[in-house]
């Protein structure tokens, strides 16, 4: 009787999106990363736990390997799920296997999510992103889907529980939010999300979150924007009632 490769073969590879949280960090100094991420934590942020992490230095010519190996180091003992770090000319596979991560290239920036650190610093607001980097979407994104926009995203359909957008601009849906909705992940602290249906896991701008139970009753399952006051999400209705 004759075997087929396919009925022999051991493995096949799959088709299949997984969501990654990419970790953009703007100081390796392990004191301030460690209370940071700790407080994260505390915050109840179950995702990043969750999430596979890709560490993206935003330096990477001045880091220094005792910097990068304490880092990596404080991150994984806080219990961060890391997987890879971001290919940079300065870091390269090599750099990656000394700390014990995969190399990915986030050139093109739609493979994984760009967050950044976990506490902010500055009040700068970034400018907002090109009219032609918007994105729409038409169809319903379902759960364990991802999309990126590197300029505003629009979603013509229902996002569903376990489903994230992404956006270093604005966030337009025009249906039911039920999953994650990060906008202005770059760090534009100008940006917005807008829903018809806020009944979302998670909301976030420029590194700012609420998650389900922090959501304010009055906002639930009502047409819904958000922005940022400082350090603060501020809710509205769609026609600017706070």
């Amino acid at each position: 009787m004759t075997v087929s490769i396919e009925e022999k073969a051991s493995f096949e590879f799959k088709g299949r999106m997984l969501m990654a949280t990419v970790l953009y960090l703007k100081d390796l100094d392990s004191r301030s990363l460690h209370q940071q991420i700790s407080q994260r934590l505390e915050d109840a942020a179950q995702w990043l736990l969750d999430a596979p992490v890709v560490v993206d230095v935003a330096h990477p010519e001045e880091a220094s390997q005792v910097e990068l190996l304490t880092a990596v180091d404080t991150l994984r003992g806080l219990g961060v799920n890391l997987v890879a770090l971001a290919r940079h000319p300065e870091l390269d596979d090599q750099v990656a296997a000394m700390l014990g991560l995969g190399s990915i290239n986030l050139a093109n920036g739609r493979d994984v999510a760009r967050s950044e650190p976990p506490a902010r610093t500055g009040n700068s607001k970034a400018a907002p992103a090109a009219a032609e980097d918007t994105l729409v979407v038409e169809q319903p994104v379902r759960s364990g889907q991802q999309v990126y926009a590197r300029g505003d995203l629009i979603v013509l359909a229902p996002v569903s529980t376990g489903a994230e957008l992404l956006a270093e601009g604005n966030i337009h849906i025009y249906n039911t939010l039920r999953g994650r909705a990060l906008a202005g992940v770059r760090g534009n602290e100008a940006a917005r999300i807008f829903c018809q249906d806020l009944d979302a896991e998670l909301v976030s701008i420029a590194g700012h979150y609420r998650v389900a139970e922090d959501l304010p009753d009055a906002y639930r399952r009502k047409p819904v924007q958000m922005s940022l006051d400082g350090d603060a999400m501020c809710f509205a209705d769609l026609m600017g009632k706070s």
